[in-house]
């Protein structure tokens, strides 16, 4: 009898382990099939949403979002200077800098060619070598320099910059600080570009006021209203760098109260609010406030009296379609979208993925929009 006893005793211990594994596979299968429910429950529930933020673009004079190309994107003549100057040929950019323009469309058109010299610069230095007296590769010497430090230093905040890299950053700004000198003696008397590459320096290196003060003074007497200028220095006078809201703001409004109707600095206005809503932590409702719509107009009035082919319309266009929807002005934020066609500009582009944030915006002002015409007169 005891020997029967101890012959179940050990059957059973070793029956347990085989029964608690088909247990738990047991529980295992069940929790694995709970989890697959769940999820194709959320991804039902997340197409169901999706379809409901969902707008068909050619029915609203708009493209898909596959379409869209950002806005900094180089045309065929500035991709054509860039390839042959990567060859090493640097003929064609120079014939693509001095082509007859304005001087805020030079200053476009050599942003890209600097930025490639700073990240090789062989091109720009047989350029030099063979026109050493030449004030264009001057100034796109010392813009590149700019680059150079602000690749060294990063966009991030400067608590996540490292002493090193601080270090680097100044070093370069101060010789880019000596290319633009070299650049300012080289230039045309009333060519004011030099001054432009040196308002990044001043930024970068902490200028007083007094002093910046004087470097736009000498600017603003060789082109009292150019627009890359202006853009840049509103960025040494907001919070963020050396000045305040205040200061930002009063910068900007004496800029736009001074200048002629069609000039569009009227929508950096718009900037300057984002760059102090961001700065304050704002709510998205401080675009509907009465201010903020009182810029909204001016921009639209400046944009309307610009001249079509305005270098810097696709500029105004992404601010005014970003701030009125934002403002709850869906119909004439969708016009911006449409008038924009296939380029995704500012302030879409500050965004981590500015197609996604252009195209979601965009679907608040078509529906929006669709609301309102719905509404009875």
């Amino acid at each position: 009898m005891i020997g029967i006893i101890v012959f179940a005793v050990v059957g059973l211990v070793l029956l347990f382990p085989v029964v608690m594994t088909r247990l738990a596979k047991r529980k295992l299968a069940q929790l694995e099939r709970a989890k697959a429910t769940i999820a194709a429950h959320e991804a039902r529930v997340a197409e169901q949403e999706r379809a409901k933020n969902t707008i068909v673009p050619a029915d609203h004079g708009l493209l898909l979002g596959r379409e869209l190309v950002l806005d900094d994107e180089p045309g065929p003549e500035e991709e054509a200077a860039l390839a042959a100057a990567r060859a090493g040929d640097w003929q064609p950019a120079a014939a693509h800098l001095t082509a007859d323009a304005s001087a805020d469309v030079r200053w476009m058109r050599q942003r890209a060619l600097a930025r490639l010299a700073a990240e090789d610069d062989t091109w720009l230095r047989a350029w030099r070598a063979e026109r050493p007296e030449d004030p264009t590769a001057a100034l796109v010497h010392a813009d590149a320099m700019v680059h150079l430090a602000w690749n060294i230093r990063t966009s991030a905040r400067a608590q996540h910059v490292t002493r090193e890299q601080f270090d680097g950053f100044h070093r370069v700004l101060q010789e880019a600080d000596g290319a633009a000198e070299a650049a300012m003696a080289l230039a045309p008397a009333a060519d004011p570009n030099p001054w432009v590459a040196r308002i990044s320096v001043a930024m970068g290196l902490g200028w007083s006021h007094e002093r910046f003060r004087q470097l736009w003074s000498e600017l603003t007497e060789r082109d009292p209203h150019h627009w890359a200028a202006h853009n840049r220095a509103l960025q040494y006078w907001c919070d963020k760098w050396h000045g305040s809201h205040q200061l930002m703001h009063g910068f900007i409004d004496e800029a736009i109260a001074a200048a002629p109707a069609g000039s569009l600095l009227a929508p950096m206005k718009l900037e300057a609010y984002y760059e102090q809503f961001g700065q304050d932590g704002e709510k998205l409702s401080a675009w509907k406030r009465p201010e903020v719509g009182a810029a909204l107009d001016a921009a639209l009035a400046d944009l309307a009296a610009a001249d079509p082919e305005h270098p810097r319309l696709r500029y105004a266009r992404g601010w005014l379609a970003y701030a009125l929807t934002r403002a709850g002005r869906p119909t004439e934020a969708l016009a911006q979208y449409q008038a924009l066609g296939r380029y995704i500009p500012q302030p879409f582009t500050n965004f981590n993925d500015p197609r996604q944030a252009f195209v979601d915006l965009r679907i608040d002002a078509v529906r929006g929009a669709v609301e309102a015409a719905a509404q009875p007169a």
